[in-house]
């Protein structure tokens, strides 16, 4: 398969290479412009020490996961900027989920700081990212508030072009970090492994992509993430990256990908790559939607038995007029 364009760090308004920063390496742009029809996202994710919590968060611009945002853009409605949303999934014993879309008002950029509606991300000198959360859950309508600070034990100043067009980009900025987590409500306070990434593109994701599958372990003081693509025009993609602790990125051969159990509600279609002879298999569903799922799987990569967090997303499901209309109850759209 036909590996992916590396480049350095990419500068706020464009997706051309750059080269870093001397004192900020790798700022992840907040100020992003986004273009008519297109998306950013910044993602995290985290688990616990003791293993008892888990913890997604995803700042949008242009939500790809938008029903609005996929209707609108049929209508002629291309601003990404009117499609905004902070989504927190809290996993364990306190299970939460927010989504709430807010429209361009509600929407400040700075290249260290983006506020969507009531909530935050901020950048700060050091090279940590803080997360300021005021949010209201989906369905069930329960505050999530707090603050949650992630410290990223190396950053890499490498990103890829996913798509032949040149299109869709994704910046794993830093494959491994510490998380402190502390929120008001619920009452929740934990520490554990985490990491931060980048996705953005110039046209609808769905238009490049049929599906993926992403995972992402930690291997004692490294880190590595498998990226498994299927594109909608051009040839599949797979990328296998080795984080060393002091940063140096190898691209080793990806492992032969196996199949794991569907999600037991929706059926969705779950794959992985692992070593030869090692089967992955699904530790906990964290997420199990129409659409996509989020795992924590048990595999082994490399030699060693590790534990990874897993994504499974179907574009074509996505697509499903059914679908989009489902979605209108888990993302309700404000002003502000």
């Amino acid at each position: 398969m036909k590996p992916a364009n590396l480049k350095t760090a990419p500068e706020a308004s464009q997706s051309t290479p750059a080269t870093a920063s001397e004192h900020q390496p790798c700022n992840p742009h907040l100020d992003l412009q986004v273009p008519p029809r297109g998306y950013a996202w910044w993602y995290v994710d985290a688990l616990s020490d003791d293993g008892q919590h888990g913890l997604t968060l995803i700042a949008f611009i242009g939500s790809v996961f938008s029903p609005y945002y996929f209707n609108g853009r049929r209508r002629g409605l291309n601003d990404p900027n009117d499609y905004c949303s902070l989504n927190v999934c809290l996993y364990g014993a306190e299970r939460r989920w927010t989504m709430t879309e807010r429209r361009t008002a509600a929407v400040h950029q700075h290249p260290t700081a983006l506020t969507i509606g009531p909530s935050n991300l901020l950048w700060s000198d050091d090279d940590a990212l803080t997360v300021n959360i005021n949010e209201i859950g989906m369905p069930i309508p329960r505050r999530v508030r707090g603050t949650v600070r992630l410290s990223p034990d190396v950053l890499n100043p490498n990103h890829f072009d996913l798509h032949e067009n040149g299109r869709h980009h994704w910046w794993p900025l830093a494959p491994s970090a510490r998380i402190e987590v502390n929120l008001e409500h619920p009452a929740l306070s934990w520490t554990g492994h985490a990491y931060f990434d980048r996705n953005w593109g110039e046209e609808p994701i769905e238009e490049g992509f049929i599906s993926w599958d992403w995972s992402r372990a930690r291997m004692g003081e490294e880190s590595t993430i498998l990226y498994n693509m299927n594109r909608r025009h051009g040839n599949p993609l797979s990328l296998a990256l080795r984080f060393a602790p002091d940063g140096r990125l190898d691209q080793f051969e990806p492992p032969p990908n196996h199949r794991l159990a569907p999600t037991a509600i929706w059926r969705v279609p779950r794959f992985s790559q692992a070593d030869s002879g090692h089967p992955p298999r699904v530790a906990k569903t964290l997420e199990d939607t129409p659409f996509y799922s989020r795992s924590v799987i048990d595999t082994h990569l490399l030699g060693r038995q590790v534990t990874a967090v897993h994504e499974s997303l179907s574009l074509d499901r996505f697509r499903s007029p059914v679908v989009q209309h489902m979605l209108r109850f888990r993302m309700p759209r404000k002003w502000r």
